[in-house]
């Protein structure tokens, strides 16, 4: 199988893998990209959203969205229905009804799921992620909602929305994160995937080849390359370094003469090594070695 490391945006973005094979449409593989993509990116979304639904319930009308609870019973008399599990939301976005205990614990459940298989760890762990993964991770925050909300939730649901389609992330910050099908761009090393061609055509045909390769909207161009080395080996490096200047700021102010004891100062150093002992080996004389 050909293994695709996809990349988005800069050193710092999000990734996965994903295996595909050298006779498979290059257009086929943009398309299961970039459903992929918009599904980890729906995925979440509701992690955080279904979080929300579990501690403060359904959310109010668009038209009393931000109003908080306390300024509408201290100051405009309005009567509050509260439950059992009543906690008032700080946004005013929601009605403070939530879950109770069990089902937010079943919903944070799911959502620690969905959340371990879409992170970025698992491009550390070399494991491929699927489409019937990612709709199995869906499935599982509409069966809890559904759990918790037989009769169904409100429309103007922000998780009602999400869990019917991508479109219903329109107008939240993630909505920034989805890509077009039909126009998204894959490139790898300054060379983009032609969708007319295979991608064999384009990698050859080595099915055990791994390659590094960005999805982007389409006008962007070719992706900057990436540097040589990551954060955690620069950092190595420079702590490397750093040390090493202060050895020698050290060595240079020293006005001892420890040094002279230490076996990189022998100038018989070499000729030891190569004879099969060090300075500090000790023959008994009229002794030689065996």
């Amino acid at each position: 199988m050909v293994v695709i490391h996809v990349k988005f945006g800069g050193e710092a973005s999000d990734e996965f893998l994903y295996e595909t094979s050298c006779s498979a449409s290059c257009d086929a593989l943009i398309r299961e990209l970039v459903e992929m993509n918009n599904t980890r990116v729906r995925l979440a979304f509701l992690c955080g959203a279904v979080k929300e639904l579990g501690r403060f319930g359904p959310a109010k009308p668009a038209e009393e969205q931000g109003n908080l609870d306390e300024v509408k019973e201290q100051l405009e008399g309005m009567r509050i229905d509260k439950s059992a599990n009543y906690e008032a939301d700080p946004s005013g976005a929601r009605v403070g009804n939530g879950v109770g205990p069990q089902l937010t614990a079943v919903f944070e459940e799911v959502a620690a799921e969905a959340e371990r298989y879409i992170s970025k760890n698992q491009v550390k762990a070399r494991k491929a992620l699927t489409m019937e993964a990612l709709k199995d991770k869906v499935a599982n925050f509409r069966g809890a909602v559904a759990m918790a909300f037989p009769m169904g939730l409100p429309k103007h649901d922000v998780v009602f929305a999400a869990l019917e389609s991508t479109d219903g992330l329109e107008g939240t910050q993630a909505d920034r994160a989805l890509l077009n099908p039909d126009t998204a761009q894959l490139w790898c090393a300054g060379r983009e995937f032609q969708r007319n061609q295979t991608v064999g055509d384009r990698l050859g045909k080595n099915e055990k080849t791994k390659v590094v390769a960005k999805l982007v909207n389409p006008g962007s161009g070719p992706p900057g390359r990436e540097p040589i080395v990551n954060d955690e080996e620069r950092k190595a490096m420079m702590a490397h370094y750093f040390k090493r200047q202060q050895d020698l700021k050290d060595l240079s102010e020293s006005t001892d003469d420890d040094y002279l004891t230490s076996q990189w100062a022998n100038p018989k150093g070499l000729k030891n090594s190569l004879q099969g002992f060090d300075r500090h080996q000790i023959i008994a004389p009229g002794l030689g070695r065996r």
